[in-house]
């Protein structure tokens, strides 16, 4: 009988302002670490570390709190709260960035408190892969570490960030970043380079067309659902990944069937995250909705034995 695990999701809390074709919003909740640990938290406890500012308003608190998100990892420093601000066009795919100001998240050393060490499932969000790399010295024995990176870390960190990719067991990033950490155009050889450096598994999120999943001597491919509304792509990957490992850690082991239906779990997340600005659509879930779409998923891709 595998038994659940908990989740430890560490990354960057923010405030976003962000504008679609579709409206605009001003400083709301954002950050890798916020969408990941409340997707993740519809499927197992989870553990959040980041770092808040003075001016980050409890109400975004008592948010995480409802969800039964764990907040002893949670570190207020003097000074604000980290911000982005960013533009899409019509193509959702892509973000503009505007503005990025790091304040407080620049000064971050995420020391893990001491109960944490022993987590077994962990979600390395986008952060600066250094950090990254020293919350990994810190863990005792994980069993399961998922890692994520942006283009930004890609540029100016490209070997502390290969550091990383050696040392964690599945690698989430989207097709762009793939194709510039490896400098090649095909995805499928460039999924193969990655996991020539380390890990188990690579997956390669393509946006609107779905995930591809690499492993040595296996390989997955997982549409997106289809929506018809969809307001705001930022956090779908990181919501993404949270639904994954929060799969996986309910689970409590890993096989290959497992790891496929988390895919499709975290797929499932991040089509419901899209649908809103923030974390609008998914603070909102109840665990039908999640089921009923999976289930759709399931039907969508079947096709006979």
């Amino acid at each position: 009988m595998s038994m659940r695990q908990d989740v430890l999701v560490v990354g960057s809390i923010g405030l976003d302002s962000v504008k679609t074709p579709f409206g605009e919003v001003s400083e709301v909740l954002g950050g890798s670490a916020i969408y990941s640990s409340l997707a993740a938290s519809y499927f197992t406890s989870v553990k959040l570390v980041g770092v808040v500012g003075e001016d980050f308003l409890n109400q975004h608190v008592e948010l995480l709190k409802r969800h039964g998100i764990d907040l002893t990892g949670l570190t207020t420093l003097q000074g604000k709260t980290f911000r982005w601000k960013g533009d899409y066009g019509y193509d959702l795919n892509e973000a503009i960035t505007l503005d990025t100001e790091l304040n407080v998240l620049s000064g971050f050393n995420p020391q893990l408190p001491e109960v944490y060490k022993d987590i077994k499932y962990v979600f390395l969000a986008n952060l600066d892969p250094d950090l990254q790399l020293s919350v990994l010295k810190q863990l005792r024995k994980p069993e399961v570490v998922v890692c994520d990176t942006m283009n930004f870390w890609i540029h100016g960190k490209r070997d502390s960030l290969i550091e990383v990719l050696k040392r964690v067991d599945i690698v989430v990033m989207n097709d762009a970043e793939t194709r510039e950490l490896c400098k090649e155009p095909n995805l499928v050889k460039a999924g193969r380079t990655i996991l020539s450096w380390g890990p188990k598994r690579v997956i390669i999120k393509k946006g609107e067309h779905g995930s591809l999943m690499f492993a040595n001597g296996s390989f997955f491919s997982a549409p997106a659902y289809p929506l018809e509304d969809i307001f705001d792509p930022t956090g779908a990957g990181d919501t993404f990944a949270g639904g994954f490992i929060g799969y996986l850690a309910s689970c409590g082991q890993m096989n290959d069937m497992n790891i496929r239906k988390a895919v499709i779990y975290g797929t499932t997340m991040a089509s419901f995250v899209v649908e809103d600005f923030s974390v609008l659509r998914t603070a909102a879930l109840n665990q039908q909705e999640i089921k009923d779409r999976y289930r759709e998923f399931q039907e969508m891709v079947h096709f006979g034995e």
